[in-house]
């Protein structure tokens, strides 16, 4: 079986639920507090594992107690950490992550050890992208990690899944070696400068994108849904309705979970309605790696839909 590279961060979530998110200066009361495994990267590595992927994560860590916690979670979900770095002068990435009622997240990242995450590191996992079905990234790492990543996957013809969060500006140099961008629609209005507010606007906004130069492009859209383009074709992908109770994680399960599907044999619409799915299943769960679902979980959910 062909593996899916991860290539990211790996934080450690501290989640406080409120009522509201406060304002500039203002302190409001939480109503809970728990730590979890987090980081953009490390989800979608999760993600990609518990929907039947075999995955090799490439990350940098802290020596200190996050560090060694992330490691034994990465083994226990059966992610292969060869590549997993141990940092002699960063702290592990942190984030902090606010819940309000509604169910919407804010968060701030102190990256860590993810800022030291290097081309020389990538190098290292050379031959595991060489062979693998294709390579997952995300934008919690520095700049020259990722294009240099992303250069070296195509050159040996893998394809690159790369989910431009948090949001800047890539290289249209970059975008044109990418097979697919994955963007939410705030990702997607800071790449395109379309602000998107349906079907129409998602389309404009994706017809945009692809003149950029990535062979397709999906915009996750929350609770509306998806929506795809790329060459000779475009599709809108209903959410399906769930209870939602926590979107933390949401777009990096569906990431990961689209990266197995396809790395499984799955055609497109089939990886990204099981990506939905499992992003569905996430969000009627508190945390990050702690509400994503295992396969199982996945195909029950889209035997009864």
């Amino acid at each position: 079986m062909k593996v899916v590279v991860v290539i990211g961060s790996s934080n450690t979530d501290m989640v406080v639920s409120t009522d509201k998110a406060p304002l500039p200066g203002e302190t409001v009361l939480g109503s809970g507090f728990f730590m979890a495994p987090g980081g953009k990267g490390a989800n979608q590595a999760v993600a990609a594992a518990r929907s039947g992927a075999k995955v090799i994560f490439v990350t940098r860590l802290g020596r200190d107690v996050f560090g060694k916690t992330a490691l034994a979670n990465f083994e226990r979900d059966g992610i292969d950490a060869a590549y997993v770095f141990i940092d002699k002068s960063e702290p592990s990435g942190t984030a902090l992550i606010t819940v309000d009622k509604k169910a919407q997240n804010s968060i701030v990242v102190a990256p860590g050890a993810n800022r030291k995450l290097s081309p020389s590191d990538i190098k290292r996992a050379e031959a595991a992208i060489k062979n693998a079905a294709c390579v997952v990234l995300q934008q919690e790492m520095p700049e020259e990690t990722v294009e240099f990543a992303v250069s070296l996957a195509h050159a040996y013809k893998v394809p690159v899944i790369l989910n431009p969060a948090p949001a800047r500006k890539i290289n249209k140099a970059v975008l044109k070696k990418v097979y697919l961008l994955n963007p939410n629609e705030t990702e997607a209005f800071f790449l395109s400068g379309i602000k998107i507010a349906g079907k129409s606007s998602a389309k404009a906004a994706a017809a945009k994108l692809l003149r950029f130069g990535p062979e397709n492009v999906i915009i996750t859209l929350g609770s509306k849904g998806v929506f795809a383009a790329g060459k000779g074709f475009e599709m809108f992908v209903p959410a399906f309705k769930v209870k939602a109770v926590d979107t933390t994680a949401a777009g990096d399960t569906f990431t990961g979970g689209f990266a197995a599907a396809l790395a499984a044999g799955k055609d497109f619409y089939d990886s990204v309605r099981f990506g939905s799915a499992a992003a569905a299943l996430c969000v009627t769960k508190k945390g990050a790696q702690s509400s994503i679902p295992f396969l199982a979980e996945t195909v029950r959910f889209l035997g009864s839909r």
